[in-house]
């Protein structure tokens, strides 16, 4: 009987020590929360207020990314869209840095105009080129003078959530998408 429970307790020692590098493989490459907060801090600045609240929040839903992506975008509305923008991949496993551009149209019941930073967490991504594609979303934020909004964009596993912060203002809800490339590009289609 006691030799029993010691092959089950090797066992368990096993399986123990076995999926312990695997965790901490993944954790390894991957963002805690307390490195996102700082760095989207350090990123958006003074200026903006419930970052990390923000960061908090996407951590619950999401977990833990294993890139971000660091960029400025300007937008437009009144009921079809448009948006534009650029900025820098930075992925967890290390690499070189990699320049974004994305632009896209949306349609829906929102108006104004807005300038943006924006910090996009960004989750599953194996290879930089699962990047350069269409991700669709709906936005419904409401964008004012220092306030943070977040919406969620999935395609093929990889899931996007750009946080932004930025000056003007752009009220309402719609449907559309963003096109991520390597060069940027005028028509949003």
């Amino acid at each position: 009987m006691k030799d029993n429970l010691t092959r089950r307790g090797v066992a368990a020692g096993l399986g123990a020590s076995v999926l312990a590098p695997s965790a901490a493989f993944a954790q390894s490459n991957t963002y805690s929360e307390p490195e996102i907060v700082q760095a989207a801090e350090r990123f958006f600045g003074a200026g903006a207020e419930g970052v990390a609240a923000v960061v908090s929040h996407v951590f619950e839903d999401l977990g833990r990314p294993n890139a971000y992506i660091e960029g400025e975008e300007g937008s437009g509305a009144i009921g079809v869209g448009l948006r534009y923008g650029d900025g820098w991949l930075h992925r967890k496993s290390g690499g070189d840095l990699t320049r974004v551009f994305w632009q896209g149209p949306s349609i829906g019941f929102d108006t104004g105009g807005n300038a943006s930073k924006v910090f996009t967490l960004v989750y599953n991504l194996s290879s930089v080129d699962q990047i350069f594609h269409r991700y669709p979303g709906v936005d419904g934020s409401a964008y004012f003078i220092g306030g943070v909004g977040v919406n969620y964009q999935r395609r093929n596993g990889v899931t996007l959530a750009p946080m932004r912060a930025g000056v003007g203002f752009r009220l309402g809800a719609n449907v559309g998408y963003l096109a991520y490339s390597r060069r940027r590009r005028l028509n949003p289609f």
